[in-house]
């Protein structure tokens, strides 16, 4: 499915930021070819720039990149729920407590790409999967109606937004 198909009573409208980012994309091609556009890009930022902070509180590269690791996984849960039609709904996070309970500025580079590149695989191979029908599938995350599809194309444009903000803040 391409991303200009996907209808919009099928996400929030916070959630439309990140769909636009990942406009006119076909979902499974673009799980795949953007990891490995973020990771060519993010392996040519300077190291220098790694644990740099454009302003007070704000995160450092390597934090985002464990929030993208976190905010993936967290997405693709809720994605495997709704698919197999459960109906509970689903909690929201607070993305700051997520980042101020880890190490990431800790970790070397390679480990936190491979972590990412890891649990993509795994978010690929759980979008392969589905079935149209699971796909096209709605449930509630963070007390909005969501489709399984819609998810998919919130991972890419999730991650898509932090490397415009590597780009705009960090570069």
């Amino acid at each position: 499915m391409n991303s200009n198909q996907l209808p919009v009573n099928e996400y929030s409208k916070f959630n439309a930021t990140y769909i636009n980012a990942a406009m006119n994309v076909e979902l499974i091609e673009e799980l795949e070819i953007s990891l490995h556009d973020f990771i060519r890009f993010v392996q040519n930022i300077p190291m220098d720039k790694f644990d740099y902070r454009y302003a007070e509180g704000k995160w450092t590269i390597k934090e985002i990149i464990q929030h993208i690791i976190d905010t993936e996984r967290i997405f693709s849960y809720r994605a495997l729920r709704i698919s197999r039609n459960d109906k509970t709904p689903l909690p929201g996070f607070e993305e700051n407590d997520y980042v101020d309970n880890t190490d990431a500025n800790k970790r070397g580079l390679q480990e936190l790409l491979t972590e990412l590149s890891a649990v993509r695989h795994a978010t690929l191979l759980l979008y392969k999967s589905f079935s149209d029908e699971q796909l096209a599938r709605m449930g509630i995350a963070s007390e909005n109606e969501i489709s399984v599809r819609a998810i998919g194309f919130i991972i890419i444009g999730h991650q898509k937004h932090h490397q415009k903000v590597f780009e705009e803040r960090y570069l």
